[in-house]
């Protein structure tokens, strides 16, 4: 058997990239790994967070939402679908009488917004709502 330039470019490219793969973690999404950051990998369960957001925006460059959690010491919002996808981090202090919060985000595509809560006690809980967006608001 005869090698030609061709079958070692080949076979060193074949090389080179199963190498690089194979010292890639696995395809966890940046999302998940901020919110593993916040929760520092405590798992959240479901409970008194409320996520408002609009089922259809019009326009992503100004999507209202609003959290509400009674007893949270800090709550963060992500978006799944942004290129950065961490939107913000509301903290509340011991003497806010109202832990709730409200803005306008900006969603570059139809997408999840997550809303992470912790609680007074430790614990995490979390808050889902899917988004469609008609028009981007991240250049699309």
């Amino acid at each position: 058997m005869t090698l030609t330039r061709r079958d070692v470019f080949v076979l060193g490219s074949a090389a080179f990239a199963g190498t690089a793969l194979a010292g890639m973690p696995a395809f966890a999404s940046a999302t998940d790994d901020l919110i593993a950051e916040f929760t520092g990998g405590a798992e959240a369960g479901s409970g008194a967070l409320v996520l408002t957001a609009p089922e259809i925006a019009e326009n992503g460059n100004t999507v209202p939402i609003e959290v509400d959690a009674p007893g949270a010491v800090a709550v963060a919002i992500f978006a799944d679908g942004n290129p950065v996808p961490a939107v913000a981090t509301f903290n509340f202090g011991p003497l806010n009488p109202s832990r709730s919060a409200s803005t306008r985000i900006r969603l570059a595509k139809s997408q999840n917004v997550i809303a992470v809560a912790k609680m007074e006690d430790g614990s995490f809980v979390r808050a889902d709502a899917a988004v469609k967006v008609t028009i981007g608001g991240c250049g699309g």
